[in-house]
């Protein structure tokens, strides 16, 4: 399948459903090789199956991404078969429970960030190189309204949203003037995804944008280039 993204190589994190499903399909449509991750083998390889028969092209690799070793392991493998890596889109992340901030679990407050965050610190350190080795490497990362604008409930989630964002934005501002990489942050919005319905029970799904929608969003912005730390919100 040839098109905007050929002989291009994207990796996408939490691709085995909603948003990041979205988005390998998308950006397998438009002729990258599509490396997807998560934890279900079964679920990556349904999406996997989706980019075939539309004539793309995938490679799953099921893996936890808050063991570092794995993610070591898979940049290994991405530089031995492809040598470099065009496009890293972060959009792995668990939600956590919505508590009030003195309230919150310990324990579950420390895997949030280690997921959120650390394992995001990870992610960028291994595939730093190869994106360097891009032409024009792009990083996005997947945010929330809330690690901008604090919400009561939402301090642990919230928490590691501002954190994503201040990581990314200060690599980016790192790498800009000694390589072609840019970074830039996305905020989906309301969204029709798991992760939502789990934060808001009650409400209608058919009043929320399709996933599909923030990935057209986000392959607008790989596709065109954006000044690094640049944040938009899709609407919808």
């Amino acid at each position: 399948m040839s098109g905007i993204f050929e002989d291009k190589v994207a990796l996408v994190t939490g691709a085995s459903r909603g948003i990041g499903a979205a988005t390998a399909k998308a950006l397998a449509a438009q002729g990258a090789h599509v490396i997807i991750t998560a934890r279900t083998a079964k679920d990556l390889e349904a999406v996997e199956d989706e980019i075939f028969e539309a004539g793309g092209s995938a490679t799953i690799a099921p893996l936890d991404l808050t063991d570092g070793d794995s993610i070591a392991r898979l940049a290994a493998a991405v530089t031995e078969r492809w040598g470099k890596l065009d496009h890293l889109v972060l959009n792995a992340a668990m939600l956590g429970t919505l508590a009030p901030v003195p309230a919150i679990d310990g324990a579950e407050f420390a895997r949030l960030f280690t997921l959120n965050v650390t394992a995001q610190q990870v992610l960028i350190a291994s595939f730093d190189a190869l994106l360097r080795k891009s032409e024009a490497g792009r990083l996005i990362a997947l945010t929330s309204s809330v690690g901008a604008t604090p919400r009561a409930f939402w301090g642990a989630y919230g928490a590691s949203k501002a954190a994503l964002e201040t990581l990314v934005r200060s690599y980016g501002e790192e790498v800009k003037n000694i390589s072609a990489v840019r970074v830039a942050i996305i905020d989906p919005g309301k969204t029709r995804t798991k992760m939502r319905a789990a934060a808001y029970p009650g409400e209608d799904p058919s009043t929320l944008k399709e996933p599909s929608v923030v990935a057209h969003a986000i392959v607008d912005m790989l596709q065109h280039a954006c000044e690094t730390g640049t944040r938009i919100a899709v609407d919808g």
